[in-house]
């Protein structure tokens, strides 16, 4: 079932990525991701609001969703969790292979910047 969930995301460039604050309140991010093996990978500054969402509570079920924030399909539950060093080097490369010269110009101006970035990874909850 999630092999087929996560086809339709194949041709996608964004996902839109729901997290709730401390009080409940949704918040909803377009993202960029890359799949592989059922995992979906992102990547954020590490000061973003979602990334403190979800390590505030790493049983945070954001939902996800493809296309654009207007045309919203069925919602599933996942699990999104900070991934490790390893796991880390693995999404930027995915993610570099998908957005090519978009990505390699994000790493340069986080380079400079010195932007601190995290990836997460999210799985969809059986």
């Amino acid at each position: 079932m999630h092999g087929d969930y996560l086809a339709q995301f194949a041709n996608q460039q964004y996902l839109n990525l729901e997290s709730c604050k401390r009080d409940g309140t949704p918040v909803q991010t377009p993202v960029w991701f890359a799949e592989d093996d059922g995992t979906l990978y992102i990547y954020s500054l590490a000061n973003a609001g979602r990334v403190k969402r979800i390590r505030r509570n790493p049983l945070t079920l954001p939902r996800i969703v493809h296309g654009a924030i207007r045309a919203f399909r069925r919602w599933v539950e996942a699990q999104a969790t900070i991934a490790d060093a390893t796991t880390a080097e693995h999404g930027h490369m995915l993610l570099l292979q998908k957005y090519g010269w978009k990505k390699r110009l994000g790493n340069i101006f986080s380079g400079l910047m010195k932007r601190e970035r995290v990836v997460m990874t999210i799985r969809l909850v059986e």
